[in-house]
Formats: C-alpha cells, sequence, structure tokens
C-alpha cells in the first residue's frame, strides 16, 4: 500500500512538473473545427489572489485562488469584465499553479487568463484550506457547486456575469453535479469535462461487482495523504489551520477506513446501492440537457472511465433528444454539436499531456461564454474517435457506433496453435454441432500482473514515466494472461475490419462452488502471433442477474450491452453443479483488425491487481472449478460489432497526440 501511495504522488508530481510529450509537428498540420477559428495570441498577464474566502449557505467558508488577466505593463488586474472558469478540486488549489495547463488536472488554466478569462480554483469542503468534512461527492458537496457559480457571476469582482466549468477527472466528475443543480437560465453557459465517470460504481469502484482495489486503495491512500498537508492559509491564521489538521487527521480514521473496509468485507458500500447512485453523473444528464448547458467530453479508450465516457456522450445526446438518458442512440435520431466527444488513445494520466485541449477549451468557452462564432458547435458528427492500430481519428455521430453490424462468434474446439493456453480453441460464427463440448478453468486467486488491466488501473503509470524518459512504447505482448486461461481465436481476417463499440460475452459455465469469477479479455493477435490486448470485462457470478429493460441490444435481438443491477437483492447464490449464463459486459473498444490478424477472447478467473473479491465473495471462490460449455445447447459466445473502416469519416483535424 505505501509503494503504491508513493508511486501516485509521483505521478502527480510529475503531471505538475510541465513537461510534454505532444507531437508539435502534428499541432501545426491540423486545423481547428469548423475551420474558420484561430485561437489569440496573449494579451494579459497573471495576478493572483490566495485563499478568497466563500461562504456556503449553511455557513461552511470554502477558500479559492482566484487568478485575473492582468495589465502587461504593470502586473495589476485589467480594468474590465470577463467570464470565470471555475474548477472544484480536492487536490489542494496550491498544486494549480504547478500544473502543466494541459488537460487542467489542478484546476489552473493560465492559458485561458491569458486571453481574457478570469480562472477560480476552489478547494471542495474537506480539503485544501476550505472548512466543512469532505465526503467523497456527498449531498453538501455536490450543492456547493451551484452556489459557487453564482458567487462567481454576481459576487467575484471583475465578473461580467458568465461562467464556465473545467478540469479533469474529479475536477470534471464534479462538473456535472453542478450543470445539474444550477437549474435554467443559470450563469453557468458551458462546462468542459475531460476522463470523467458516468456510473461511479461500474466505472471505477468495481468492474463486474468484483472491488476494483489497483485503483480505489491508492487513490483513496492519496487524499488521506494529503488531508496530513498543512492547510494553504497557515500563515495567515495559524490557530485556525492547526484546528483544520486535526480534524482532518481524525477523518483517516472515522471515514476513509470505515469506507474501505466495508467496500471490501461485502458491506453496503460493496454493492450499486444509494450511496454510488446518487454520486453517479450519470443520474445528472437529463438534467443538464434541460438546463441546456454544452458540454465538450474528452475521453481514453484506456481510461479507468473507459465505459463510462461514451455514455456520458449518449446520455447528454439522447437527453437533448427528448428519448431516455440510459437507452442506446437510435440510428436516426437526430445529434447535436451542443454535446461532443473526444475519445483518444489514452490512459489517464496520459490524457493530462494532450496539449490540444488548451487550444480546443479555448474554442469552446469562446463560443459559449464569449459569443464567438468559432464553429466548433458547427458540426454533424460530434463523436471524434481515436482509431486504435490504425492512428487514424474519425468523426461519426451515434453511440454505439451505427456503422458496427453485431456479430456472434462462438466459443469451437480444435487448436490454433497461436496461443499457450489450457485449450487454444477456435472462435467462429459458425454454431456449435455437438451435443458436447467443454473446456474446464479453476478459479485462481492471482493471476499475471503483465496486463493491459493493470497498467490501466494504475492510470498508465508506467506509460506515463516512460514518455517522461524516452523508453521506447510498452511492448502490450499479453501472453502471460493466457497460461492457465482459456483462448478462443478466429481465423485471419481477408478484409480489415474495425471492432466499434461495446462487447458482450455469454458464457455458459458449470462450477463446484457457490460463486464463480470471470474475466473477459479481447486482443487483437498479429501474423507473428503476438497478442495485443484492447479491452476487457469482469463479472462476478453471483451477480449475474440481467436487468432487460436496461440492457442493450442490437435491432436483431443481440445482446450489446448488459445490465446487472449488482445490487444486494439482485445477488443470487451460484448453484454448483448447475448450469448457468453469465453476460459479462466488455468495456468498448475502437481498433482496426488489420488484413491477417485475428481476434482473440481470452476467459481467466483473476486479474491481478486489478480486481480483488470481497472476503464475502472470495469464501464462495475458493476451490472453484469450472466447466466453460460450448455445444449445441450451451453455446458460449462473444458478440463483436463490427464496421468497415470505409464506413467511417477521416477527421481533418487532430484532436490530440496519437499514443499513450
Amino acid at each position: 500500500m505505501i509503494k503504491k501511495l508513493i508511486f501516485c504522488l509521483l505521478v502527480f508530481s510529475l503531471i505538475f512538473s510541465g513537461y510534454s510529450f505532444f507531437d508539435k509537428e502534428r499541432i501545426q498540420a491540423s486545423f481547428y473545427p469548423g475551420g474558420k477559428w484561430q485561437p489569440q495570441s496573449a494579451s494579459y498577464e497573471i495576478a493572483v489572489e490566495h485563499n478568497v474566502p466563500i461562504t456556503m449557505s449553511d455557513g461552511v467558508t470554502l477558500l479559492a485562488d482566484v487568478y485575473r488577466p492582468a495589465n502587461p505593463e504593470t502586473g495589476e488586474p485589467a480594468d474590465e469584465e470577463f467570464p470565470v472558469i471555475l474548477a472544484q478540486t480536492p487536490y489542494k488549489k496550491t498544486t494549480s499553479h504547478l500544473s502543466t495547463d494541459l488537460a487542467g488536472a489542478t484546476g489552473h488554466f493560465p492559458y485561458l487568463v491569458k486571453r481574457g478569462y478570469i480562472n477560480v480554483t476552489v478547494d471542495v469542503r474537506g480539503t485544501g484550506s476550505s472548512e466543512g468534512s469532505w465526503e467523497f461527492f456527498g449531498e453538501r458537496e455536490r450543492k456547493d457547486g451551484a452556489e459557487l457559480v453564482n458567487w462567481s457571476a454576481h459576487n467575484l469582482s471583475g465578473s461580467n456575469g458568465k461562467v464556465g466549468l473545467a478540469g479533469a477527472s474529479y475536477l470534471g466528475i464534479n462538473q456535472f453535479y453542478t450543470a445539474a443543480l444550477v437549474g435554467k437560465n443559470s450563469p453557468l453557459k458551458a462546462i468542459f469535462p475531460v476522463i470523467a465517470a458516468n456510473d461511479l460504481y461500474k466505472d471505477t469502484v468495481t468492474q463486474g461487482g468484483i472491488p476494483n482495489v489497483e485503483f480505489s486503495l491508492p487513490w483513496l491512500g492519496l487524499r488521506g495523504a494529503l488531508d496530513l498537508l498543512p492547510p494553504d492559509d497557515l500563515a495567515e491564521d495559524p490557530l485556525g489551520a492547526i484546528e483544520t489538521q486535526l480534524q482532518r487527521a481524525g477523518k483517516l480514521g472515522n471515514y476513509y477506513t470505515p469506507l474501505v473496509t466495508n467496500l471490501l468485507t461485502g458491506g453496503e458500500k460493496s454493492y450499486a446501492g444509494t450511496f454510488w447512485e446518487s454520486r453517479s453523473p450519470n443520474n445528472y444528464l437529463k438534467r443538464i440537457a434541460e438546463n441546456k448547458i454544452p458540454a465538450f467530453m474528452v475521453g481514453g479508450w484506456f481510461d479507468i472511465f473507459q465505459r463510462g465516457t461514451p455514455l456520458n456522450y449518449s446520455g447528454l445526446q439522447n437527453a437533448y433528444a427528448g428519448r431516455p438518458v440510459n437507452a442506446p442512440m437510435s440510428e436516426s435520431q437526430p445529434v447535436t454539436g451542443r454535446y461532443q466527444l473526444v475519445m483518444g488513445p489514452w490512459f489517464h494520466t496520459t490524457a493530462l499531456l494532450n496539449e490540444r485541449l488548451k487550444e480546443l477549451r479555448l474554442q469552446w468557452f469562446d463560443r459559449w461564454l464569449k459569443g464567438k462564432q468559432t464553429g466548433i458547435d458547427k458540426t454533424k458528427t460530434p463523436l471524434h474517435a481515436f482509431e486504435l492500430r490504425s492512428k487514424r481519428w474519425v468523426n461519426t455521430t451515434h453511440y454505439p457506433f451505427k456503422q458496427s453490424d453485431v456479430k456472434t462468434y462462438y466459443f469451437r474446439d480444435g487448436r490454433t496453435w497461436t496461443a499457450p493456453s489450457l485449450n487454444d480453441g477456435y472462435l467462429s460464427t459458425e454454431k456449435p454441432k455437438f451435443f458436447f463440448g467443454k473446456d474446464y478453468i479453476d478459479w485462481r486467486m492471482v493471476s499475471s500482473p503483465f496486463t493491459l488491466q493493470t497498467e490501466q488501473s494504475s492510470m498508465g503509470s508506467s506509460s506515463f514515466i516512460g514518455e517522461l524518459l524516452g523508453w521506447p512504447t510498452m511492448d502490450r505482448n499479453d501472453w502471460t494472461s493466457q497460461v492457465g486461461g482459456l483462448t478462443f481465436t478466429t481465423e485471419p481476417f481477408e478484409e480489415a475490419k474495425v471492432l466499434a463499440g461495446p462487447i458482450s460475452a455469454s458464457l455458459y459455465a458449470k462450477t463446484t462452488t457457490e460463486d464463480a469469477q470471470f474475466v473477459v479479455t479481447v486482443e487483437d493477435i498479429g501474423p507473428n502471433g503476438k497478442s495485443y490486448p484492447l479491452t476487457t470485462g469482469a463479472l462476478i457470478g453471483s451477480q449475474r442477474a440481467l436487468n432487460k429493460e436496461l440492457s442493450w441490444y442490437d435491432e436483431d435481438g443481440k445482446l450489446v450491452v448488459p445490465n446487472h443491477p449488482y445490487t444486494a437483492d439482485s445477488k443470487e447464490k451460484v448453484i454448483p453443479g448447475e448450469v448457468g449464463r453469465y453476460d459479462v459486459e466488455v468495456f468498448p473498444s475502437f481498433a482496426q483488425i488489420a488484413p491477417g490478424h485475428r481476434i482473440r477472447i481470452t476467459v481467466t478467473t483473476a486479474d491481478t491487481p486489478h480486481l480483488l473479491p470481497t472476503t464475502t465473495q472470495r469464501k464462495d471462490l475458493i476451490g472453484g472449478y469450472y466447466q466453460i460449455l460450448r455445444n449445441t445447447e450451451y453455446p458460449s459466445s462473444v458478440n463483436l460489432p463490427l464496421a468497415s473502416p470505409d464506413d467511417f469519416e477521416d477527421s481533418s483535424v487532430i484532436w490530440g497526440p496519437s499514443g499513450s
């Protein structure tokens, strides 16, 4: 745990240090969305006012740092009124001035300030120098956002009354609450959330109902470590700062520890109940559209919020069109440039290196806060996706991708001689023809850590540091996960295909225990046999119950995205010896499968160090031995969304760096 915490602190310090790895030539070769806007040169310097007090309606005082456009000659704040960019951070606003000013991880945007925006960075309650108690996106913190918008519009000197929200990760997630809670006709005119979740429980806290300890525990450790640092106002108010420090130290024992313990021991926090529902942006999207607040979103195919960011896009597009937020977008529904998504080839940390976001953010806010016709909203294709393995950007419209045709591939016997697995089976569009056919695999407490999941859940930390040190791109050959697992591999594709969208794997299995754990990985296999992992899904067997009303199906009735409630009430023990169906949600991908390449499905029963079953789950998993059935009666399969590369429009805009 200590090593993990030190590693996370190192990564954050590198982010704040100002390194940039973006390919400058590619920036110069591209043009801006709309084709007629250019970013203006810096016209101002920056004047900062630290620890500005803002009193909330419950009497709690939050402290903010305010960065104002300044006269280049005098250094004094310019005698003009400007729109305000607000960021709400739990990571101490004093770190904000160390930010690279790329994705806005810390909430400081000097690029915007120098071009005529006031930047307000606030310590959320219970963090940094702000009063109150931090409760991880708690109800009172969510309300604070709306009050901060009104303060920025009406009480901040130099404000012209128009406000935008910006920031990444935590600072991206809280934008959704604020944009929903400000109500209609508010001063909030636009948001720009980067790498933000849709459903905290399904995106990050667990995968398939199994706790994601590799991300969650180090992140909570980082939050706790920041609470032990002295408040920013120590010199101004020593006694108050000491009192705050003592309160924060006590919080480690009475909030952090119980939360983690509850999650890992199978308490109420280990289920998708009210605690997580109230904190999930998904439940705020309809109100954002009703409030008519535009959103420009950024995500990554290897981000920890890989699942959720596209759902924020489809949810907002649906809400704007008057459709159910949680439904798949209809192929015939219109789309709007008011809600856009850039989905790149990035991990959580490497997404923060996207220098392109400075200009995109300026173009977005110039449109909505300054009324300039920048052209960024005038698009018929508001979804901008990077195609993995081909390194091209495409523009499209709908999620799930309407270009994709869902093909069912069945688990088959035989040997492909391409994988070091227990079975080395085939993946075929032909159903099994016999009444027998099965493969065996046992439950394992640990698995190979040298996987995409390990890198992804550590926020891409080693990739980030590798770029910093100039190391070559990490070899993602995923063969170690296949040893001890089951693999099913297609024949080589004759023509290029794009694996585009969410994936569903349906496993028919017998177990010897009262629970089961399945991990499904999708890989691109080159002619040389190297296995490039694209995406993964997982499921704890006792949460196999399917909500058919909220699951996504294609027009032929094929399951596209299984929806599991993951509640305490939906939990159902596995009956040993009986055949059960386990529909695994595999997170979306967007990757070209070149001619001569294959697609492989790898099934394992552990994902170390990413996933750790709760103590109550483990007692029903120990000693498990599974049969994965692949016969005419129980045809285990995977539904793959496949399209032709020609079905997607190439983008003339380079939306960010092409590697992670």
